[in-house]
């Protein structure tokens, strides 16, 4: 397939891990001549990068596919992503898909593209358990945010998750590869990296490095304003680490942690490594050193064997913990995970009720971190995007502010004092 003057449209569904992902795949294409435009431009070839994480995911990247090849007929469409790894046959059979690749030729799509002979069609799969390579990847679309990718795939294999069927063993760069990475963000004028993996706390654990030395190294350069984890296990959240950040230049008092449930009996079942006492002690331990951090916290809703008093008791527990927001998710069955052997099933319309009943707490735990916020004074990062006539950012503590439009504000850090006027609540962006 030739890709000198080829229009390639890019569409991404998943984790910021696979928007990562996406934008380097799309500089390796340009880089071979290839131009990028939206799919309603009329596009030669459509990339569509996966996720497999819920049915609802699988469900939506299939919807997605038909809508392309029925809006764009002609296009030829590439899938890659977790779907494309642990689902092949089925992507292939889907009407206008002539290349499938999955986790191990994922980031060389463009050779794998430049070989395709059309209108042969060809799946690239593998044996996942067997990749050991780290690809690097990074999103780069404006100058203010970057999601750097310097771990992936996971060694916890869940009895709810397909993760590591999908990703393969845990594996990660080394800290002189996410270095040359920041150089080359940082020469871009990107302002803040969101180090993010699918374990990101197992960050050079084969390499003999660790992801507290990772953060020492990024610390003490002044090229980058800014510096979070997207996300990591609390049994992997370390004191040091907390430490660390409270002490920090450039890495901010954010935290996103997956507790996936709040008693002890369905964090068994879960097969997680810690249990509710841990969870609260990490929660304890960022307050002492970190009391306007924000904490972000996974929690999923239904999952087998949670029965309604196990619920409650996970209910109870969150509303103990002193966190400002949650993420929370419908346990949704995955084949061939070890869940499915769990012999209560909860309704699906209990799940449904049980998100609901979360996401109240969420608002009120969210209500109550924005007052403590009210009146303070914190450093705000501004974006590029101008919407009716307004300018957004981020605090450091993860707070989205709206002012007027102002164009020199834009990709610049300003100290503001927060009211109740320049907060936003309700916004969902969870790293």
């Amino acid at each position: 397939m030739k890709l000198e003057g080829c229009r390639v449209a890019f569409e991404t569904l998943g984790c910021k891990l696979n928007f990562s992902e996406t934008s380097s795949i799309r500089r390796d294409l340009e880089g071979q001549g290839a131009v990028t435009v939206n799919r309603n431009e009329q596009p030669d070839l459509i990339v569509v990068n996966t996720c497999s994480v819920t049915d609802m995911a699988e469900k939506k990247a299939r919807q997605m596919i038909r809508n392309i090849h029925r809006k764009s007929p002609m296009a030829n469409i590439a899938v890659v992503g977790c779907y494309a790894q642990l689902r092949a046959d089925e992507l292939m059979a889907m009407d206008g898909v002539v290349c499938v690749v999955g986790a191990k030729e994922k980031m060389h799509l463009c050779e794998k593209l430049q070989e395709l002979q059309l209108p042969e069609r060809e799946s690239h799969g593998c044996e996942i358990f067997s990749v050991k390579e780290f690809d690097g990847a990074y999103s780069y679309g404006d100058r203010t945010r970057s999601f750097l990718k310097i771990q992936d795939g996971c060694n916890y294999f869940c009895s709810y998750c397909t993760i590591p069927y999908a990703r393969g063993i845990s594996r990660s760069a080394t800290i002189e590869q996410v270095v040359a990475d920041v150089d080359e963000l940082a020469s871009k004028g990107v302002k803040e990296i969101i180090l993010t993996g699918v374990n990101t706390g197992e960050f050079g654990v084969a390499n003999g490095e660790s992801l507290l030395e990772l953060m020492q190294v990024l610390d003490a350069r002044n090229d980058i304003e800014r510096y979070r984890i997207s996300s990591i296990e609390p049994n992997l959240l370390t004191d040091e680490i907390i430490k660390f950040i409270a002490e920090s230049k450039h890495f901010m008092p954010h935290f996103h942690i997956p507790l996936q449930a709040g008693s002890d009996e369905v964090l068994k079942l879960m097969r997680r490594r810690y249990d509710t006492a841990l969870f609260a002690e990490k929660v304890a331990t960022i307050r002492k050193y970190l009391p306007l951090a924000f904490i972000g916290v996974d929690i999923i809703a239904g999952m087998r064997g949670e029965t309604d008093e196990l619920f409650e008791k996970s209910v109870e527990f969150v509303k103990s913990l002193d966190i400002s927001k949650l993420h929370v998710f419908p346990y949704s069955e995955r084949s061939g995970t070890k869940a499915l052997e769990i012999p209560y099933i909860v309704p699906q319309h209990e799940k449904h009720k049980r998100v609901e009943r979360l996401l109240e707490v969420s608002n009120v735990k969210m209500c109550e971190f924005v007052s403590k916020n009210i009146g303070q004074v914190h450093p705000v990062l501004f974006e590029s995007k101008q919407q009716n006539g307004m300018i957004y950012g981020f605090t450091d503590n993860y707070l989205k502010v709206v002012t007027l439009w102002d164009k020199s504000l834009v990709n610049m850090v300003v100290t503001m004092e927060l009211t109740q006027e320049n907060l936003l609540v309700d916004d969902d962006n969870p790293l």
